[in-house]
């Protein structure tokens, strides 16, 4: 069989045994599609000729929309292909794509492929210091990037030598996305290999700059296969994600594996999130898959959820643990069981609750179909009932990335002991269930966004009120959490409103949204006999607090409450 044929049988396989988890267990094997494969191209292509059912419905807030058949995506990725090789895009190229959810973003995302450079996805929510780091450690030859995000490139040398296109309108000094419709010309033949880099995602760590995930043209879009199955997505679906352009989830399921599956990729955009308005857009777009982040689906249960969206089949979470009381309601309300899932931007789902697999609520569910993943005492190093999360390099796993960019020496300690150590924590016990315990470092999620502490905490530091902070994860009962700073202050300040206004204010110069501090609260910071800051102590102050349904009385707030 060809690569087409490879990936089509495999997928089917898992699709005949979408809910029999045993079977698809047993007889799922990772296709193997050849030295050569390029999804876009390969799968994408194969599948869009003269199909005319939508790959991509989007829905703005005032009701308009855009649908887009496969056929025209083909095409349309084709001539942006064309047009972007005429722009000076070779392959192996990095392109850093800086978009919202607008057509342009799925038809440059098959298109880069198709030319075999490279995708590098980010979050409109930059701010431009983020940008500059990206620009310059990505090797970023080409941006495209919405029209209203240009001002953030504005006065940086790391864009000096880099195209930049604009999409969404004209921008003075940069190419318009536009002048792609019609262009003349013939997107290059581009052979390219199977572990060649298809993808770069940008990752918060421990340390100071993020980490530069590298994807192959094998890891994601043939790995996808197991997210497609947990989704449980089939052909003709209308599968809708919450999820935000530029991070890893919304590859996961706004591109790869809803195509995969020959499904509908459903849009819904908002400036601001409306549940009454999610809720009528489920039931009007007919939404038979449905994936959110546990923030939303909190917020679900606060409006009225009413009764089930009428084509709705399959409901899932992803990004942090959900409460079992969120899932109680839902399933009180719609007769569906909200699914978890887990991986990481490092992989693609390795561990859920597959669709007919009965459910342990609140455990992410069981190792997904050709994926070893072990659970490893951290000092042993012996396989137990409680460690980290790793999964096994004998053989190499098809869905896991290459390495990280520029950081060979990361790369190495995360596969120490022949294993992929994920740095999350779970317990598994005598079935197989594995529950979600915590991180081994300290990053937190705030919304579904991940937050470094360290790099929120080298931000503080530039501000002369602060000699040392320490940021912590505050319960928030939207959010999950949201980003709070404990601060030492420097000699001649006060530990008043006014200080806290003037880091605020700091925190939202320099930050990117999601990293903002929302609390602060000065303090003596927490030590161990070495000088390390015990954060421990400084999270447990806090969910003790929200326990207790009480605010901490020396705490300022962003919001003035």
């Amino acid at each position: 069989m060809n690569p087409t044929e490879q990936f089509r049988a495999a997928r089917d396989t898992l699709l005949a045994h979408r809910t029999d988890a045993e079977a698809a267990e047993a007889e799922f094997r990772w296709p193997d599609v050849g030295p050569h494969f390029n999804w876009a191209i390969d799968w994408f292509d194969a599948i869009a000729i003269g199909n005319e059912r939508p790959a991509l419905w989007i829905v703005e807030e005032d009701g308009s929309e855009t649908v887009v058949s496969f056929d025209r995506m083909r095409w349309r990725s084709d001539e942006v292909a064309a047009w972007l090789h005429a722009q000076g895009v070779e392959q192996g190229d990095h392109v850093m794509l800086m978009l919202g959810n607008r057509v342009e973003l799925w038809e440059s995302m098959l298109a880069i492929m198709k030319l075999g450079a490279v995708i590098l996805p980010t979050t409109v929510l930059l701010s431009p210091t983020d940008l500059a780091d990206r620009l310059e450690r990505g090797e970023v030859t080409h941006v495209i990037a919405d029209a209203s995000e240009a001002a953030k490139f504005e006065g940086l040398p790391e864009a000096d030598d880099v195209v930049l296109i604009a999409a969404g309108g004209r921008v003075d000094g940069w190419l318009d996305y536009d002048d792609s419709i019609d262009a003349e010309g013939i997107a290059p033949t581009v052979v390219v290999d199977t572990d060649d880099p298809c993808l770069v995602y940008f990752t918060s760590g421990t340390t100071s700059k993020p980490k530069m995930v590298v994807h192959t043209h094998e890891s994601y879009p043939v790995g996808h296969l197991s997210t497609m199955y947990w989704l449980g997505v089939r052909p003709r679906d209308v599968h809708l994600a919450i999820s935000s352009p530029g991070w890893a989830k919304h590859a996961w399921s706004c591109f790869f594996a809803p195509w995969i599956a020959e499904a509908t990729v459903f849009v819904s955009n908002y400036a601001r999130f409306d549940a009454g308005a999610l809720l009528r857009r489920l039931d009007e777009a007919g939404v038979s898959t449905f994936c959110a982040p546990p923030t939303v689906w909190r917020m679900l249960i606060q409006a009225d959820l009413g009764d089930r969206p009428r084509a709705l089949r399959e409901i899932l979470s992803a990004g942090e643990p959900l409460n079992p009381g969120v899932i109680a309601k839902v399933e009180e309300s719609w007769g569906l069981t909200i699914r978890d899932g887990y991986g990481q931007t490092e992989m693609t789902a390795v561990i859920a609750n597959p669709p007919g697999r009965p459910i342990v609520p609140g455990a992410m569910g069981r190792a997904l179909p050709g994926v070893a993943v072990e659970i490893i005492d951290p000092v042993s190093g012996e396989p137990s009932g409680t460690g980290e999360i790793c999964l096994s390099l004998d053989p190499e796993p098809v869905n896991l990335m290459a390495g990280y960019l520029g950081d060979d020496e990361r790369t190495t300690r995360a596969r120490a002991d022949g294993r992929f150590h994920t740095g999350d924590v779970a317990t598994r016990d005598a079935d197989g269930t594995i529950t979600f315990v915590g991180r081994t470092d300290d990053i937190f999620k705030s919304s579904d966004y991940k937050v470094s502490p360290f790099e929120v905490e080298s931000v503080l530091l530039q501000h002369p009120a602060v000699a040392e902070s320490a940021v912590v994860p505050a319960p928030d009962a939207t959010r999950h959490s949201v980003v709070k700073a404990y601060v030492a202050l420097a000699e001649g300040w006060e530990p008043d409103a006014a200080t806290a206004s003037a880091i605020f204010t700091h925190s939202r110069d320099l930050l990117s949204a999601y990293e903002r501090v929302r609390r602060i609260e000065f303090f003596v910071l927490p030590k161990t006999i070495s000088g390390k800051i015990r954060r421990v102590e400084l999270r447990e102050r806090e969910e003790d607090a929200f326990a207790r349904g009480e605010r901490l009385a020396a705490e300022h707030r962003a919001d003035g409450s």
